[in-house]
């Protein structure tokens, strides 16, 4: 089997936003406690975050966070966060039905943030609350000084403002399982009042509006159609989110469509696209509303240990999928689809990011351990740096169940013009035959192989819970103007080239 990829690097998709390499936590299982805040732990630092997962988090090279939440976001209290942690309250947290002490909020996050390199994507609470106190939480955070709020944030101990920019106006709000669902009429009007009222207290902020939950909701479309008839003027994103496994009458032996479903996610990001650029046409406007991919995973594994849980725990296990490889192979391909849409997607956050359908995992003896889908994110989030090129590859292709020409070799190319660095992510999803792979670089010269790494040769099913799973050299050859390799069944692989100046 054979498939190639012509390198034309005047041929660009668009400049590569490094908030696409984004994650998520929230307030929920072991995220937070015993994940990213243990105090007691023997690697915690003065402020009781773990230093081991924060150097595992530095690996992944996340360049931003979501924060608070998710479902726990739509009863939060910002102020239950804030001020000395004795006298911070214990309040039932509905959206997961565990208790939550407080101990970690707003400035923990800032702190912690800081710490793994990351900048926040906050969220305002538009479920049980509304336009004060989201206007409130930005005066807290951003004003310098000279008010009620700003003084208040430097007497809890940061002097100057947190400055943050990019804030989500609520969680999922079409989801019957929110609390404080709201119509598509009630959200837009909430959230278009709240944006005007943010943007008094902060002009600078990036505002990104809720999406219909999941486009299998009765709400999708209308939903967004209604939400950006009232907001356009005053949002700059419009958020979506989507989750893969075995679901519904999915055989889990299928394993030819479980890699399809790249497939599906780039059908969802080109619907709302659509979507969005016809509510631009309508209203006769200069303004593009991009996408904020604020949710994004697979998650199916642990849906039946969820529901034999406690409630009203600090810290339950909840959520805590434990990933095979082939949730690895189909994760190295949603990367590669937000890729090629970077165009319009701006924002991605990989949900979450410890603990909770997650890369990072900690475990009961104090240890921390990387997850099979750990190493597919860590090296697109590190190379793919710059712009994506428009693919020009060939691959044979094939038919599942759901899906029609599904390409074997499912591959993207970035340029980095700052390091004359060219990063090709290359993915066969054949079963049982290794692909014959040509990268033609045309007119363009290669100075040298910097790196070729393969991730391959592990049962489907294996999970990395006893750490054996690990990047392979990649043997490859190379001539002034081409590149030859075979990619092994089943197998993730990238290949890094130095051009010649």
């Amino acid at each position: 089997m054979q498939g190639s990829t012509k390198i034309q690097i005047q041929d660009v998709v668009a400049p590569i936003d490094r908030r696409l390499y984004g994650a998520f936590i929230e307030q929920l299982g072991r995220a937070v406690y015993t994940g990213i805040y243990q105090p007691d732990h023997p690697t915690a630092d003065s402020d009781g975050f773990r230093t081991d997962v924060i150097d595992a988090i530095k690996t992944l090279n996340v360049p931003l966070i979501r924060y608070p939440g998710g479902n726990f976001l739509s009863q939060y209290r910002w102020e239950d966060g804030i001020g000395p942690k004795s006298q911070r309250p214990v309040r039932l947290d509905l959206a997961w039905r565990e208790l939550e002490t407080n101990q970690f909020g707003l400035h923990e996050f800032m702190r912690w943030a800081d710490k793994v390199n990351a900048v926040p994507n906050m969220a305002v609470n538009l479920g049980t609350r509304g336009i004060q106190a989201a206007a409130d939480l930005i005066e807290y955070c951003n004003f310098p000084k000279g008010t009620y709020l700003s003084d208040l944030r430097r007497q809890n101990g940061a002097e100057h403002p947190f400055a943050i920019k990019t804030w989500c106006l609520g969680n999922e709000m079409d989801g019957p399982w929110e609390i404080g669902a709201k119509s598509a009429g009630e959200y837009a009007h909430l959230a278009n009042e709240t944006a005007k009222a943010m943007r008094r207290v902060d002009d600078t902020l990036e505002l990104v509006a809720c999406g219909s939950s999941s486009m299998d909701n009765p709400t999708f479309g209308n939903w967004e159609e209604t939400v950006l008839d009232a907001c356009y003027d005053n949002v700059d994103y419009l958020s979506l989110h989507r989750y893969y496994g075995y679901y519904n009458d999915d055989d889990p032996t299928e394993l030819d469509n479980f890699l399809g479903k790249n497939h599906d996610l780039d059908d969802f990001i080109k619907g709302v696209v659509a979507m969005c650029d016809a509510v631009k046409a309508r209203k006769r406007s200069t303004k593009t509303i991009n996408l904020s991919f604020d949710e994004w995973n697979v998650w199916y594994h642990s849906n039946d240990a969820d529901t034999q849980v406690t409630p009203w725990q600090v810290g339950p296990h909840l959520l805590e999928d434990i990933y095979n490889f082939e949730d690895a192979l189909l994760i190295g391909s949603l990367l590669m689809t937000l890729l090629r849409n970077a165009d319009r997607v701006k924002i991605a956050c990989l949900a979450q990011l410890v603990n909770v359908i997650a890369p990072i995992m900690t475990d009961e003896n104090g240890g921390v351990w990387r997850q099979s889908i750990f190493y597919p994110f860590m090296q697109v989030a590190n190379y793919g740096q710059g712009v994506v090129l428009t693919d020009h590859s060939t691959s044979p292709t094939y038919n599942s169940r759901e899906f029609t020409d599904v390409a074997y070799l499912d591959t993207v190319t970035t340029y980095d013009a700052a390091t004359q660095t060219v990063t090709v992510f290359a993915e066969n999803k054949h079963q049982t035959e290794t692909l014959d792979f040509e990268l033609n670089f045309g007119e363009l010269m290669i100075d040298r192989l910097l790196d070729a790494t393969q991730f391959y040769g592990y049962d489907v099913k294996a999970d990395n819970r006893d750490d054996h799973m690990q990047l392979q050299p990649l043997p490859a050859r190379t001539d002034t103007h081409h590149a030859h390799t075979k990619l092994q069944p089943l197998s993730w692989n990238v290949l890094r080239f130095k051009l010649r100046d």
